[in-house]
């Protein structure tokens, strides 16, 4: 009887550890498909390159919900904008290597061809759009429309951000505040990187805070004149979402603005659109 019992208490203790060794199992499971699912390539993007080798990412038609009634007074209120064509949008920040290529000459605090390129005004951009197209490759270059960067950015989201900012977002949470290379974080869902953060992005229009009241449904090319240009997207020096900050400019929805030839911050820099010229 005595050898039975010290059985019985052999084969609980086993049973035991066998139970402890499962759900370890299962942890460590759970956590590595985790780990594989944050850190998986989630860009399944439709990309073009032009012959300098700048990337772009096509994005089709569609509506969306613009601006925020939880932001501040410009970005309201909430409207469904239409984006009527196809178009194709930089998958990064231009950078100061593309910049060199097309204008021959390093910019302003020159950090490395992969990083966005700084320092520039509104009219900078023009400059650069103008010797871009002058290559005839087959492409008219031009800065998105305030709509159609807010389209791509949201990517079909309609809350603040297009997911989590430290995943896209280069911020100064976690910056160290400072610019970083285009594309070392996640894309959002439509492929596009650093929307959010890194450096802040000029777009085509003029800036009105009370445009959203009578603007366009379809395809808004912002008011006919002014005298400041939108930027978006926030960049690293920005405090992020739990600043409590009146001035969050990573938002999806926030507007920023400024003059057109200003461009002495750091963090002002842009992506364009390419547009086929058979179209």
């Amino acid at each position: 009887m005595e050898i039975l019992k010290r059985l019985a208490r052999i084969r609980v203790k086993l049973l035991i550890v066998i139970g402890v060794l499962l759900v370890f199992v299962v942890i460590l499971a759970m956590s590595a498909g985790f780990l594989l699912w944050i850190t998986a390539p989630r860009d399944k993007a439709r990309v073009v390159k032009n012959p300098i080798g700048m990337e772009f990412v096509s994005l089709s038609a569609g509506s969306f919900m613009m601006g925020s009634e939880n932001g501040k007074p410009d970005e309201k209120p909430a409207h469904r904008v239409t984006i009527s064509r196809d178009f194709l949008l930089g998958r990064y920040e231009v950078t100061q290597g593309e910049w060199e290529a097309v204008m021959g000459r390093e910019h302003a605090n020159f950090k490395g061809n992969n990083f966005p390129v700084q320092f520039v005004t509104w009219n900078d951009t023009q400059e650069f759009i103008a010797r871009l197209n002058q290559t005839n490759d087959g492409y008219t270059y031009r800065l998105p429309t305030e709509a159609e960067w807010e389209y791509a950015c949201r990517a079909g989201t309609t809350s603040e951000y297009a997911d989590e900012l430290q995943w896209l977002a280069w911020y100064r949470g976690n910056s160290d505040q400072k610019v970083h290379p285009v594309g070392h974080l996640h894309p959002n869902a439509w492929g596009l990187y650093d929307m959010h953060g890194n450096v802040t992005e000029f777009v085509q229009d003029w800036y009105d805070a009370n445009y959203y009241h009578n603007s366009p449904g379809a395809d808004p090319q912002g008011p006919g004149n002014g005298k400041e240009r939108v930027l978006r997207g926030g960049s690293f020096f920005d405090p992020g979402p739990l600043s409590n900050s009146t001035d969050e400019f990573l938002r999806s929805a926030a507007r920023n603005h400024t003059v057109p030839d200003y461009g002495t911050l750091e963090e002002y820099g842009f992506r364009i659109v390419a547009v086929p010229r058979s179209r």
